[in-house]
């Protein structure tokens, strides 16, 4: 059972990928710049969209709001990818497996291919049993790596609402336990890696993130890690924004004619409340609240051109019944 708090987050699963509990759980991001977490991120929901591993620079760099990745940093990111590794341990059982991610990469005047080691498929083609959902769109305003993998971390325990970790194990999952001054310094690894870590998911994500200490004596040796989760709602599809935004530039584009009938008073009302409208849809909706504004825009549409109709002057209404065959009104 989740321990809720008051926060709600619109998710796009249009933009979002699919992980395996067992990857989130791994220590899989070892070594990885944020840049190349994004990157790794991107090859995932490049697959899962089409299933080919291909893509632009500029795709990239529009997903995660990067003004502009040197051709050098982009090669250099890709072939650090290589390198990554993923082992999943059960110490319990004493049982582990490892294993490189991808086999492959070409990087060609702004194109990325990526070719995947074969046992690695199933983590993220739905073939296993629990699964992380990541919005990128969430994730994207993320500045540090650290979020990034804590945020993937308490997500995969699902049901839980608290993890008790050693400072050696916290620090494990971040891969910093190399830090001498981490090491040394348990306030330095605080304020520089597990408080960022927080700040952010508190800041952007569906979460709420504490922590506790354990003492032994004055020395901080463990963490639990507290967390409760808000509502969650599915964002608007593309499909509704692309009709929402064509109804809204059609009555757009004939404003002066609505504001020529002799009811001008109605007409400026129905056009401010057409605005509102879509001043909500450019700040982000659900997919709920996208269904209720199509059919309230429907109706405001509907009133102006009843206007025009009153005045006697003949409308092209073509586009407004090719609306109606994609609303169930």
């Amino acid at each position: 059972m989740n321990r809720k708090n008051k926060k709600e987050q619109i998710i796009n699963y249009e933009n979002s990928i699919k992980k395996s509990n067992e990857l989130s759980m791994a220590k899989m991001n070892e070594g990885l710049t944020l840049n190349q977490m994004q990157l790794f991120a991107y090859a995932i929901f490049s697959t899962q969209q089409d299933g080919k591993t291909e893509f632009r620079k500029h795709e990239f760099e529009k997903k995660f709001g990067i003004e502009q990745l040197r051709p050098t940093d982009a090669m250099d990111d890709a072939y650090s990818l290589l390198d990554l590794k993923i082992e999943l341990r059960d110490e319990e059982k004493e049982k582990s497996s490892g294993y490189n991610v991808f086999t492959y990469y070409e990087y060609d005047k702004g194109h990325f291919i990526f070719n995947w080691n074969e046992v690695f498929l199933p983590h993220i083609s739905e073939l296993k049993e629990k699964y992380v959902i990541a919005d990128l769109t969430i994730m994207s305003q993320f500045k540090s790596s650290f979020s990034w993998v804590l945020y993937e971390y308490l997500k995969s325990h699902f049901g839980n609402w608290y993890k008790e970790l050693s400072k050696e194990e916290l620090m494990s999952l971040f891969n910093v336990e190399h830090r001498n001054s981490y090491n040394k310094s348990t306030a330095e690894f605080k304020r520089s890696v597990l408080d960022v870590a927080i700040k952010e998911i508190n800041k952007y994500t569906e979460l709420e993130t504490w922590y506790t200490e354990h003492k032994t004596g004055n020395k901080i040796t463990g963490f639990t890690l507290h967390w409760s989760t808000g509502e969650t709602e599915s964002s608007a599809t593309k499909k509704q924004i692309t009709l929402l935004n064509e109804i809204y530039a059609e009555i757009d584009a004939n404003m002066f004619d609505y504001l020529a009938v002799k009811d001008i008073e109605t007409a400026r009302n129905y056009i401010i409340k057409a605005k509102d409208i879509y001043l909500k849809i450019k700040k982000g909706i659900s997919s709920n609240a996208a269904d209720d504004y199509i059919k309230k825009l429907l109706e405001l549409y509907k009133k102006l051109e009843n206007l025009i109709e009153i005045n006697s002057k003949q409308r092209d209404t073509s586009i407004y019944y090719n609306w109606l065959e994609e609303v169930d009104m």
